[in-house]
């Protein structure tokens, strides 16, 4: 049995409003045994989509490499944002060493209310994923049940909005879709990816990604 634990302790700036909610990296991030191209930083897998959307939306020029500039570029672009990355699961086991969600067992959860509570600027949770089985918005429907509270749905349509009250304070939770290849399939049968897709047919799973997250990034 693989012990998968968090590479990374969250990154949240004291100027905070969002905070980016996901599961855990690759586990050869844990362990040291980088790909050509990967960011030693949170997110940073070669193969994730979320650095390349959000350098899409802000022109951002980031170097996608195993150096201390691509690192320091990441954490720049967050503090000047005003937004954190403090992913729900802070440690679980695997016996397949993949980065499947649903891959996790005997699974340890962050206590993200807590730094809720730490950083009150913040008022906004995006989630890399929603509420299947394993996913960031699935545990963290479970850490506010340990707490006696619950979301409340605000739009049931992709991206998905909640929103719950904690200690007096309004905050809201967006579940964007996942920035990983395994989500294409989803995202290729959502009725309004095929609408853009009629019109334009250079129109793709990343720009459909693009197009979302603009909207709260």
């Amino acid at each position: 049995m693989f012990k998968h634990r968090h590479p990374y302790a969250p990154f949240i700036p004291e100027n905070a409003t969002k905070l980016i909610v996901g599961t855990l990296p690759p586990p050869r991030f844990s362990i040291g045994e980088l790909k050509p191209g990967d960011v030693n930083f949170c997110y940073g897998s070669i193969d994730g989509l979320l650095w390349p959307i959000l350098n899409t939306i802000f022109d951002l020029q980031l170097k996608f490499e195993t150096t201390d500039e691509a690192v320091w570029q990441r954490k720049h672009f967050l503090k000047s944002r005003g937004i954190g990355v403090c992913d729900i699961v802070k440690s679980a086991e695997r016996e397949k060493i993949d980065a499947s969600d649903l891959g996790m067992k005997n699974i340890e959860l962050r206590d993200v209310l807590g730094y809720l509570k730490k950083y009150p600027k913040i008022d906004t949770l995006l989630f890399t994923g929603g509420n299947s089985k394993n996913g960031p918005e699935y545990f963290f429907r479970k850490h506010l049940k340990s707490y006696g509270l619950s979301l409340k749905v605000d739009c049931d349509e992709v991206p998905r909005i909640h929103s719950f009250v904690y200690e007096g304070r309004a905050i809201k939770t967006v579940s964007l879709t996942a920035p990983s290849g395994a989500a294409n399939r989803a995202v290729g049968s959502m009725p309004f990816y095929k609408q853009i897709k009629q019109t334009n047919s250079n129109f793709n799973t990343f720009d459909f990604r693009v197009l979302q997250y603009r909207n709260f990034f």
